[in-house]
This record gives C-alpha cells, sequence and structure tokens, in this order.
C-alpha cells in the first residue's frame, strides 16, 4: 500500500484518565508515537446523584484539552480526533458537556458507543499482536468491553457499565484497606452482571488479551515484584495465580501504603483493587487459561481506523512482518535491497545446514527477522552498529513475537562473537532456555557470512548451491553477475570463527 504523510493526533476521553497521543506517518511508510499526554480526571468519581458531569469537571475537561491543542500545534497536526467514552456516556447532561467542550475547544467530540469501543481496541489488538483466539478485555474507569476472537475475527462483543472508579464509588471504597467480605461482594455482582451474557462462559481455556490501565497496572507491578528484566509490558503474560496473589498483597493496605509499593502508580492506588477484581471476576466467568498484556489500546485503534484503514496484514506471520516493515523504514541503516540479499542468502544456508543439527523449525523465523534487522543499528553509528542494533531491537516497540523471541532475534541480528553474545544475554538470563545461547551464536555467525556473501552491496549472487561437510569445507558454489572479490575475502576472514562455531570452514567459488 502507499501511504501519505501525515501528522495526527488521538485523545481519548476516559472515565479516569484523559490521554493524548501524537501518530507521525512518513511517505516512506514509517509510522510511531512522537508525543503522549495523560491526565487523572476521574470523570466517574465526579459524577453527580443525578448522573450529571459538574460544571467545574467540564471547565478542568476543556483546560486539559486546549493544553493537549497547543502540543498538537507544535507537531503540526493535521488532525485531531477526539472520542469520549463511559463516563460521558452515562451523564445525563451529556450532550450539554459535549457542547460546551466544543465551545470551549473547539473540538468536535465523538461519544463512542460501547460496542464501537470495543472494536477499536480490538482493532489495536489485532494490528499489534500475532493472537489467533482469545478475549479482548479492556477495563476502563467506567466500563469494561469484552470481545470474543475466533481465526483472528470478532465473534462476539459486549460492552458493560462497570468500571474501576464507578465500581469503587458504588462499594464505597475510601482510603482504608479493602476487606474480603467487600472483595467477595464486588466479584459476586460483577458475576452476576457477566452471568448475562451466555456465550462469555462458552468458550473455556482461551486467554484473555487485557488492555487498559488496570492491566497494564498489574503488569507493572509483576514486573517489579518478579524483577523480570525485559521492561516492555506488550506481551507480557500474567498467570492466574498471579492475579489473585496481587489482590491478596493490595487489598490489606491502605490507599496510602499502595501509593508507596515500588511498580505501582500513585494515581491509580485507589482503584487498582476494584479494577484486579473485575478482571478477575471476568477471568473465572470465561474460565480463561491466563492473561496477556496488551500495550496498545484505544488511541492505537483510533490511529489504525483513521490514519491507516487500507493496511492489510494477511498470513500467519503478519503482524511481525509488518512491524519489521515498519522498523526498516523507521531507522534505515542499510539500503532495502541489501537486507533482502542478506535474507535470502542466510535462509539459504540455514536450510542447508539446520537439519545438520536438528535445529527446531522456529528458529529460520528468528534468522529471517534478524537477517533484515541486523544494520538497524548503522543509524546511529556505524562502528557501533551491533551494539546500537541489540540496544534498539530490545527497547523500540515492534510487535508480532514474544519477549523471549525479541531477546533471541536481537542476539542474532547483533552477534559478534560468543564473549559479546554472552554479555548482551546476562541481564536477561531469565528469559533464557538451555540452548538458546549456543542456538543465537550458531545463527549470529550464519548471518555474519550471509552478510559477507553481499559485501559489496551489490546483490551480484544470483544463486547459491551449499554443500557442507566436504573435507571440513562448507562449499558455497555462486552464480553472479560480476567477479566477488571483495566476498571473497569477507568469506576467507570469517572462516576460523565460522568454523569455531559450525565446524566447517567456507569457502566460496563462482560457477
Amino acid at each position: 500500500m502507499s501511504f501519505t504523510a501525515q501528522t495526527t493526533a488521538m485523545i481519548d476521553i476516559g472515565s479516569n484518565t484523559v490521554r493524548l497521543s501524537v501518530y507521525r506517518v512518513t511517505e516512506e511508510g514509517a509510522y510511531r508515537v512522537i508525543d503522549q499526554g495523560r491526565w487523572p480526571a476521574r470523570l466517574s468519581q465526579r459524577l453527580t446523584a443525578d448522573g450529571r458531569l459538574p460544571a467545574e469537571a467540564v471547565s478542568e475537561l476543556g483546560e486539559v484539552l486546549r493544553h493537549y491543542k497547543r502540543i498538537c500545534r507544535i507537531h503540526g497536526a493535521e488532525r485531531i480526533r477526539t472520542v469520549a467514552t463511559a463516563a460521558v456516556r452515562q451523564a445525563s447532561n451529556r450532550d450539554q458537556a459535549l457542547s460546551a467542550l466544543f465551545e470551549e475547544t473547539g473540538l468536535a467530540i465523538e461519544l463512542l458507543p460501547g460496542e464501537e469501543e470495543a472494536r477499536l481496541g480490538s482493532l489495536a489488538m489485532l494490528r499489534t499482536m500475532n493472537v489467533e483466539d482469545g478475549f479482548v478485555v479492556d477495563i476502563g474507569g467506567g466500563s469494561t468491553e469484552i470481545t470474543l476472537l475466533r481465526n483472528r475475527q470478532i465473534v462476539s462483543s459486549v460492552s458493560f457499565p462497570i468500571g474501576c472508579v464507578n465500581t469503587s464509588t458504588r462499594f464505597g471504597l475510601g482510603e482504608a484497606p479493602v476487606t474480603k467480605s467487600t472483595l467477595d461482594a464486588m466479584e459476586a455482582d460483577i458475576l452476576d452482571k457477566l452471568g448475562a451474557q451466555a456465550w462469555i462462559s462458552q468458550h473455556p481455556g482461551l486467554p484473555i488479551i487485557g488492555l487498559g490501565g488496570t492491566v497494564r497496572a498489574l503488569g507493572k507491578l509483576r514486573q517489579r515484584l518478579d524483577e523480570y528484566p525485559f521492561a516492555n509490558l506488550h506481551g507480557y503474560e500474567i498467570p492466574s495465580d498471579q492475579l489473585a496473589s496481587s489482590i491478596e498483597l493490595l487489598a490489606p493496605l491502605t490507599v496510602e501504603k499502595r501509593r508507596k509499593l515500588p511498580g505501582l502508580s500513585k494515581d491509580r492506588a485507589d482503584v487498582i483493587v476494584p479494577g484486579l477484581i473485575i478482571l478477575q471476576a471476568v477471568l473465572r466467568a470465561c474460565r480463561s487459561s491466563g492473561i496477556v498484556v496488551c500495550g496498545a489500546g484505544l488511541r492505537d485503534g483510533l490511529f489504525y481506523d483513521t490514519c491507516l484503514p487500507d493496511l492489510r496484514m494477511e498470513g500467519e506471520d503478519a503482524v511481525a512482518e509488518e512491524s519489521i516493515r515498519n522498523l526498516c523504514a523507521l531507522y534505515p541503516g542499510a539500503p532495502l535491497s541489501h537486507l533482502d540479499q542478506v535474507n535470502r542468502l542466510s535462509l539459504a544456508l540455514y536450510d542447508q545446514l539446520a537439519p545438520g543439527i536438528e535445529m527446531p523449525s522456529e528458529w529460520r523465523r528468528l534468522l529471517s527477522a534478524a537477517s533484515r534487522l541486523f544494520r538497524i543499528g548503522a543509524v546511529l553509528d556505524y562502528n557501533d552498529c551491533a551494539q546500537h542494533t541489540f540496544y534498539i531491537l530490545m527497547h523500540a516497540h515492534w510487535n508480532g513475537m514474544s519477549h523471549r523471541e525479541k531477546l533471541l532475534v536481537a542476539a542474532i541480528a547483533s552477534y559478534r562473537n560468543a564473549n559479546a553474545l554472552k554479555r548482551s544475554l546476562t541481564a536477561y538470563r531469565a528469559l533464557v532456555r538451555p540452548g538458546d545461547e549456543e542456538l543465537c551464536a550458531k545463527l549470529g555467525m550464519l548471518l555474519q557470512l550471509a552478510a559477507a556473501l553481499d559485501r559489496s552491496e551489490s546483490q551480484a549472487i544470483t544463486s547459491l548451491h551449499v554443500t557442507g561437510g566436504v573435507g571440513g569445507r562448507l562449499l558455497l558454489d555462486a552464480a553472479a553477475s560480476h567477479a566477488l572479490p571483495v566476498e571473497t575475502t569477507e568469506v576467507q576472514a570469517l572462516g576460523k570463527d565460522f568454523k569455531k562455531c559450525w565446524g566447517l570452514t567456507p569457502s566460496l567459488r563462482l560457477v
């Protein structure tokens, strides 16, 4: 597809938080978030007894929106799409409030129906996670959306008017600890509401893909408690027993003590417990196998819906493929023609050599990704390319792979030698399985050889026939459009290190 250069902002007026994301798309097809903002509005808590949003709350919201508009203007945003969700949906004076906000800010605010909110959240998940089947659950301040996915298609969807903020208000939670009887009453009330939708309990064993602040807060807390080495929340897995233990940890604490708990955001301390009770009730109602944190959410769904409506992601690895394409466009460290050639050559080498060591088939996918990303660090500094490549791949937001898979891709793409590999993996030992380091070294060395075969970046080799084990040599018979003096020299220079890793000395011949 073709891309149009644009800068677009998305504002989500949520029941708990008002959030801004500014996205930039280039003509080359690179897109990313360039600025963000958040304000803890607590609109659900501020609804009056008769369900009105008071004038002072509307006025404060207007000031925040004007501030966000100034940020958007600085970035040259051509469009600001602003949406409101449960708290405004539920306000008895929503029409007057939206009119007042338009007069104050000039922003036409869309009031999203619950089903549309669920669709956009699911769209964000589908564009950023390689999940076939599951429940997409978005717990907000004033509502919870549940969507059933089968084969990456929405089958059923519902929005409940229960969120972490209005549940806290309904059960009179204050600054004190939450008693066991209150926890049980909250869960029973939520389970009763969920029971009205029979389909929720008819698909046992599927994972919950959690969106929204409650699930992200739980993920951050668990990562801190468990000293998890990878800070990225997107794709982080939380077993059901860790949800239960987190409730047991937080509920007996006062709000003030929760605010001092490392890993938990201070402005979520008073609503985290009801949020987690909602999540636990959904987990039990769905009879789910566990929780996977989705770092993308409503604003990302709005972005894909508004700016990239024609983005087609087809095929079983489409999310990862699109993410790799976007990374290469964001960080153009080498010509795409060179990366494509290295990719082809590395896979040709793999297909010949991997069967001899019984390498798991999924590692071919990792090598394919690494061979297109190995020069990404050159966008910062060519001389320290490998080091920067590892850093970028471990800190940039890219999708379609698990945390462990991202680490392995980064290790293969940045491979220089066994000692450097060991240093890179040291901080991430909790993600590494037995045998991973050895296989990373083998594929990293294979990638170095593939890069050497196109060292002139001319894509001269048109076909490559690989024969291994002949007199301890790896014969590389290449058909090429011109002589390969540079490639021959590079292959010879790799000979000793390649033999240490593979037990073979590579030899390039022009045929």
